[in-house]
């Protein structure tokens, strides 16, 4: 009867579709050169005129999805469309799952392993589908055509830009499984998502036609990493085979993608569950885990080379009550600010259709050559070199309390401490209002130590009195600040090669010149502004060199903690999970508490032998350069960052691990099952 519902809305337009234009057009693109036997992946990019929407693989109660038929050269393969997030249109009562904008479905082509590099590889598909308005429907069609260059080896060309938004609108993969259950005419699935996830107008899209009503309502109710829905079965409907599933999380079209089997799923009070928001004890316990994550940071490697910065502001307030509070507030805003504008950033960049994740500055050169270049004024003020660090005076009041802020937000970005994955990962999900508050709360959270003794007297008399030791103090703390400079500059090679790496240590010469004739001026009696200015420049024209000339491919190979690691891919994680159980970590140079963890807790030799004897296969996800894909799996865990530490026992779902491991944990885990056969 559907069909006759949508042939009958056909009818009417059906004549005159012969000789217009489609209401939606559509266009085939490549996403980059390719290399012979290499797999890119081809847009289908639709542009649905103003009232008119195209339709989901699974339409709906109305509706048809897409029809595809292509023309390869021989040897090419397309593989399985992967479609966007749809959104639900009710029209009467009807359910349509549907695409009101533009958007875009992307398919996997194999180019043929005998192309000849620099030849154009032909690519044509005939395409047909369905366009409505709440009124009429007429299907289209259209002949489109692209071409692949095939590149020499070695030879690198940009991706289109495109791709990165229309990757971001494909609903995030989750490993897990989910399970479904239907028990008279109510139909439950219990949804792997992680409770850190916010979710605001929430919507379950089946795959697979024939299981669900899809005008029914839907209820969701959380227990603890699940979301349980319940929905109307249709009728004759049994749960008797796996399910591709869709949730959509939000009115922006966030979503993630799992297969739910029949199992077990617990019963739910059956209320719709209302938006996520930071209102409600849920929201206060997110900005409550935001803030100790900030505490807890105050601890973590990543912040210790700031800690002496720190402590020198300390030292001389001495018994100064109001100069102790000035510096704790220039300081706490320092934070805060920092911690805003990178959270503000990476949320901008994600709503304009780039993946990424906490941290993400790091993951561009540009960032790491302006890091390498304040860390090196800064290790030439503390040996005693000049007396002015860029751009502000230390010295002054306030001002170098707020400098020491900003850089202590910046070193502590590219750590997740232990609270804190579940309030940033509910921060990409939140509206960006929120999303800010929880940014602001992690801030709060970092400066809190400081700020406490500013303005608490018997912690500020705990601390030592200004004197001559200070000094001393001073140029030791250079030694710290000289090995985070050398970092970044094995980070520079890392992320870019030895073109980075070059030019890095070139600028720290310069830039250390730069300083030497500032204390030159200074014991003259000039002002050192002139030599601060020109520091400044040298640092921008060296990031915007690095943005310019240092490739998206360049710099090094992930180094594995434990040889014979693979890196990680959803296939290669698949097909782990059915041979024994799995170790999967995701880590980055950059990351120090990664770093930390994989010398102390995961190289270590009685884990490498726990691991032989228990069968493990530990799967690496190096985010130190960005990756759309490990982003997105990321955000499909709930955790906007790295580390994250997941276990997979043969045959079941993730146990997501501490953040700071140990390594009697994973030998623990290792032979568990060995374990429990000699019992």
């Amino acid at each position: 009867m559907l069909w006759l519902v949508v042939l009958s809305l056909s009818v009417a337009g059906l004549a005159q579709a012969q000789e217009r234009t489609n209401h939606i057009a559509a266009r085939l693109v490549a996403e980059r050169a390719a290399q012979p036997g290499e797999t890119i992946d081809l847009a289908i990019a639709m542009r649905p005129e103003e009232t008119w929407h195209g339709y989901w693989l699974n339409p709906g109660d109305a509706g048809f999805g897409m029809d595809l038929d292509w023309d390869l050269p021989p040897g090419a393969e397309a593989g399985t469309p992967s479609y966007p997030t749809p959104e639900p249109l009710m029209i009467g009562s009807l359910m349509n799952h549907v695409y009101e904008g533009p958007y875009a479905v992307l398919v996997p082509l194999k180019v043929p392993a005998d192309a000849v590099p620099g030849s154009r590889l032909p690519v044509r598909l005939k395409a047909g589908w369905l366009a409505c308005t709440d009124r009429i429907c007429v299907p289209e069609q259209a002949e489109l055509a692209t071409t692949i260059k095939i590149a020499a080896p070695g030879e690198t060309a940009p991706a289109d830009e495109n791709f990165a938004r229309w990757r971001q609108a494909l609903p995030a993969p989750v490993v897990d499984s989910g399970r479904y259950a239907i028990e008279g005419s109510e139909l439950r699935i219990a949804v792997p998502l992680a409770a850190g996830a916010a979710i605001d107008s929430p919507h379950l899209f089946f795959a697979t036609d024939g299981y669900v009503d899809y005008a029914a309502p839907q209820s969701f109710e959380r227990q603890g990493d699940w979301l349980i829905v319940s929905t109307t079965a249709r009728k004759g409907a049994a749960a008797d085979k796996p399910l591709e599933m869709v949730l959509r999380l939000d009115p922006s079209g966030t979503g993630v993608s799992f297969t739910a089997r029949p199992g077990e799923v617990a019963a739910v009070s059956g209320s719709p569950s209302a938006p996520q928001s930071l209102l409600g004890g849920a929201g206060l316990a997110l900005i409550a885990a935001a803030f100790a994550g900030g505490l807890l940071l105050n601890i973590m490697p990543c912040v210790f080379p700031i800690l002496s910065l720190k402590a020198l502001h300390l030292a001389r307030a001495g018994g100064d009550g109001g100069e102790a509070r000035r510096e704790a507030v220039a300081y706490t805003l320092g934070v805060v600010l920092a911690v805003l504008a990178l959270g503000g950033a990476m949320l901008a960049l994600r709503a304009a259709g780039s993946e990424i994740g906490w941290a993400f500055q790091l993951q561009e050169p540009a960032t790491l050559v302006l890091l390498l270049a304040l860390v090196a004024a800064i290790t030439a003020n503390l040996a005693g070199l000049f007396e002015f660090t860029l751009p502000v005076r230390m010295e002054s009041s306030g001002g170098g309390a707020f400098m020491t802020g900003l850089l202590a937000a910046v070193a502590a970005t590219p750590c997740t401490a232990p609270f804190m994955a579940a309030a940033m990962g509910a921060a990409l999900l939140l509206p960006p209002i929120q999303a800010l508050v929880l940014f602001a709360a992690l801030g709060l959270g970092l400066a809190a130590p400081f700020l406490a003794i500013g303005f608490v007297p018997f912690l500020r008399r705990m601390m030592p009195r200004p004197g001559p030791w200070m000094v001393r103090f001073r140029h030791i703390m250079a030694i710290p600040m000289a090995l985070t400079a050398l970092a970044l500059l094995w980070l520079c090679w890392r992320l870019g090669g030895t073109t980075l790496l070059a030019g890095g240590a070139a600028m720290v010469v310069v830039v250390l010149a730069i300083c030497w004739a500032a204390r030159l001026r200074q014991r003259r009696g000039l002002s050192a502004l002139a030599p601060a200015m020109a520091a400044v420049l040298v640092a921008l024209a060296g990031s915007a060199a690095a943005s310019a000339l240092v490739s998206p491919n360049a710099g090094q190979g992930g180094e594995m903690a434990i040889p014979g690691s693979i890196p990680f891919s959803e296939e290669a994680l698949a097909r782990a999970r059915t041979e024994g159980p799995v170790f999967l970590y995701f880590t980055a140079d950059w990351c120090v508490t990664c770093k930390v963890n994989e010398n102390v807790a995961i190289a270590r030799d009685p884990v490498i032998e726990a691991f032989r004897e228990g069968s493990v296969t530990v799967l690496v996800g190096d985010w130190t350069r960005r990756d759309p894909a490990i982003t997105r799996f990321l955000e499909s865990q709930g955790a906007a960052g790295v580390p994250l530490y997941l276990w997979y026992p043969r045959g079941g779902d993730a146990d997501q691990l501490p953040q700071v491991l140990h390594s009697q944990l994973l030998i623990d885990r290792a032979l568990l099952p060995a374990a429990k056969a000699g019992l």
